[in-house]
């Protein structure tokens, strides 16, 4: 499997998962253009809106380590059910790398690969505002 070792960071990654919550554990690995390896896991707080996701605490992680173009990111959970990011972490990665893939795991690794903008169709990229002058 062409992303089997980022499928194993991303479980390992769920393993720092902070759930008390809801229980449910997420991790995932974002892989960098640079070959790097970010992880996270998700995140939650009393005040719900304040927690955030696996794939964008990696995403944080990444960016703010100066990488911006990814070519894949796995995700996995304890869930018998694959899973997939959902639609905040899906805007959140198309700003960078809208054709990268995203392996979606269950807790058996058991996986599925579509590109972001498959999972994201007509997604908002900011270049709807743009205008042409003299209009």
């Amino acid at each position: 499997m062409k992303y089997e070792k980022l499928l194993k960071e991303a479980k390992k990654a769920k393993e720092n998962a902070y759930a008390p919550y809801s229980g449910f554990r997420v991790g995932a690995a974002l892989l960098g253009k640079s070959g790097r390896v970010y992880t996270g896991a998700n995140v939650e707080n009393a005040a719900y809106s304040v927690t955030c996701c696996a794939e964008r605490v990696a995403l944080f992680k990444a960016v703010s380590g100066g990488e911006r173009d990814f070519d894949a990111i796995a995700v996995t959970s304890d869930s018998d059910a694959i899973i997939a990011p959902c639609g905040v972490c899906r805007q959140a990665l198309m700003e960078f790398s809208p054709h990268m893939d995203v392996v979606t795991s269950n807790k058996n690794l058991d996986c599925e690969t579509e590109t972001l903008d498959q999972l994201l169709p007509k997604a908002f990229t900011g270049k709807e505002m743009e205008t042409k002058s003299g209009s």
